[in-house]
């Protein structure tokens, strides 16, 4: 059964109660303020905002005698509440309750409204208790303020020579921020609290690294996998925290990078992998929450059946469980794909493959939208919105990588898919396009890229775009996982991401998306992470046009130091539909990357179209990653 939380609404945003409530740093004050409330009984609790279901799904009430449940819309009264018919506010004086719990933060003022309604020797408690510390909280006044909880969680692990590295940038900065400091808590697999800290930001859009072996050594550290907590306070402008993970090992072909983890735990996740016979799949599962994954809470099933296979063990709070998924489901082999029972207990996981020669490599699902339809107005866009949704991939040098895509479902409506996939040269020239009907949900059709090439042995990109020619319908949540492998050396990467309507000043619901305000966003800010010596990396950037644009881009690469500093820039001319792959070490010259020093990295801007990048680091023995970008 899913948590009984808010965590995401594409109407409302992202919610804030559940990260006040489960916040790492807020726990001592939680069970401070439960013991309260077990030794003040009877309770009478008070939910005039609708919050006591999912204050107790988070920190349960287990053993506080409650005298009665007690809201303020009278359209409330008689609702079932944490097991009572709730009752009308101006009844609490007859509740023989001691103390009046007020599940809501800033509740001086409700307080104050039913101060007349307390008899006297009442208590009253409120969830204030559990407040942040206030140099923690960015916003004050109100409390549950998104930007008081720019909060995330990231896979991080220092164990059996692997490693892994977070980069970011203070991107607050740029929307105002005068001052951000990094809360940061590493939880072990078990869940215990290993190390808390505070770093404070550089001013400006400065660089950000937090490399597990420095953390180890800072703290004197034994081996660990588990998850590391990270609470930006003094962010504005985004209460996202964003970043790429990268991954390596202690043997050169140990590379491998992935996406920032969803902030909002979901319902369901697709987009898993089954194995090959040569693999073996592991889904890393973290709790997210202070209370524990109950035993059979979460669970797996191949994508299209209903045939849930149940994790039979419980989670405990902010632990890590590496979950081989063939325990689960035997049966499944690659390209079968896999979904995610989620039950709002994590956000967006990480699973990593295993292959029998020891290279692995990591990537992440997507969440699984629950609140989609199917939308009948998407297949008669073509005359507005020409290729409409677009879904642009990366296709690295065809003579020497193996691509293969594989369309994900993505949301509960999709039980069809209709979708053809188109290869581009970086010209924007079409190569090759293969129509693939209507694929149904537990379809196994992976699309070999190599098949479409006409001989053409250099990059290019792809475009998963709708396909009604077959009938069917969509629901704008088009998806794909992309794999590929060094003809060579045998290194596999993989990415997975969604469409968008890119480049056409006509707008279709929020699309094309925009970093900041409203639809159509028709510009470019993306954050590329430079690999430490002796690691270069590389930049694919397409440049999707769902109706004409401009011909070419106006690209600028700003080469920039760790206290965000222009060392360089140099212009990129992107034909319209086509793309661009380039090195940081050939773009930018040996002075110019001496003088960026230790730490820098990278923005991609253009201020006249909408480009879509992947990232990716090149090391020795054929190891390589690759991921999507993320803008700001």
């Amino acid at each position: 059964m899913a948590l009984r939380i808010e965590t995401f609404s594409n109407q409302r945003g992202g919610d804030s109660f559940f990260k006040a409530v489960g916040h790492p740093g807020v726990q001592d004050k939680a069970r401070a303020l439960r013991a309260r409330l077990l030794s003040e009984g009877p309770v009478a609790i008070y939910d005039p905002l609708g919050f006591a279901e999912s204050f107790a799904a988070l920190q349960p009430l287990d053993g506080v005698k409650i005298a009665g449940v007690f809201v303020q819309d009278v359209r409330h009264v008689g609702v079932s509440l944490l097991g009572h018919a709730a009752q009308p506010i101006t009844d609490l004086a007859g509740s023989g309750a001691r103390t009046a719990f007020v599940v809501g933060f800033d509740a001086e003022r409700t307080l104050a409204h039913i101060g007349h309604l307390m008899p006297s020797g009442m208590g009253a408690a409120s969830l204030d208790d559990m407040r942040l510390p206030e140099d923690a909280v960015t916003v004050r006044g109100r409390y549950l303020d998104s930007l008081n909880f720019a909060t995330n969680f990231a896979f991080f692990r220092d164990a059996g020579g692997q490693h892994t590295r977070i980069v970011s940038a203070n991107y607050w900065s740029g929307y105002g921020s005068r001052k951000v400091t990094l809360w940061l808590t590493l939880f072990d697999g078990a869940g215990r609290t290993l190390a808390e800290w505070r770093e404070n930001l550089a001013g400006g859009i400065s660089s950000i690294s937090i490399d597990s072996r420095e953390v180890r050594a800072r703290f004197g550290l034994g081996e660990f996998a588990g998850q590391l907590f990270i609470h930006a306070v003094g962010a504005a402008g985004h209460d996202v925290v964003k970043y790429a993970l990268d991954t390596y090992g202690d043997a050169a072909e140990d590379l491998s990078c992935t996406h920032d983890a969803n902030a909002w735990p979901a319902d369901l996740y697709a987009g898993l992998p089954a194995p090959r016979d040569d693999e073996r799949v592991v889904l890393w599962v973290q709790n997210s929450h202070p209370c524990a994954i109950p035993a059979r809470g979460i669970g797996i099933n191949a994508m299209g059946s209903d045939r849930i296979a149940w994790l039979d063990r419980e989670i405990a709070p902010f632990a890590t469980h590496a979950l081989d998924v063939a325990t689960l489901l035997p049966k499944l082999r690659w390209p079968q794909q896999i979904e995610i029972q989620a039950g709002r207990h994590f956000v967006r996981p990480r699973y990593e493959i295993h292959r029998a020669d020891g290279r692995r490599r990591i990537a992440h699902p997507n969440v699984e939208r629950t609140d989609l339809k199917i939308d009948p107005q998407i297949a008669e866009l073509g005359n507005l919105l020409g290729k409409g949704y677009v879904l642009p991939v990366a296709v690295l040098p065809i003579e020497r990588f193996s691509t293969i895509a594989l369309p994900t479902p993505m949301s509960t409506a999709q039980h069809h898919l209709p979708v053809s996939v188109a290869l581009y040269d970086p010209e924007g020239r079409e190569l090759g396009r293969r129509r693939l009907g209507l694929l149904p949900r537990d379809h196994e059709t992976a699309v070999e890229i190599d098949e479409m090439a006409n001989g053409h042995g250099g990059y290019g990109h792809i475009e998963l775009c709708y396909d009604f020619a077959q009938g069917g319908a969509a629901d704008g949540w088009l998806h794909a996982l992309v794999r590929y492998e060094d003809r060579a050396s045998g290194h596999v990467a993989e990415t997975s991401f969604g469409a968008h309507i890119f480049n056409t000043v006509l707008t279709f619901k929020n699309e094309p998306q925009s970093y900041a305000g409203p639809a159509p966003g028709l510009s470019t800010r993306l954050f590329l992470r430079l690999g430490p010596p002796p690691l270069d990396t590389l930049c694919h950037l397409i440049y999707p046009a769902s109706t004409p644009w401009h011909g070419r881009s106006t690209t600028t690469l700003g080469l920039c130091r760790a206290d965000g500093t222009e060392v360089a820039s140099h212009k990129l001319a992107i034909a319209c539909g086509g793309s661009r792959l380039w090195r940081y070490s050939e773009a930018f010259s040996a002075p110019e990357r001496k003088e960026a020093g230790d730490k820098p990295y990278v923005i991609v801007r253009d201020a006249t179209c909408r480009l879509f990048g992947y990232h990716g680091l090149t090391g020795t023995k054929g190891a390589f990653s690759l991921d999507h970008m993320f803008g700001f």
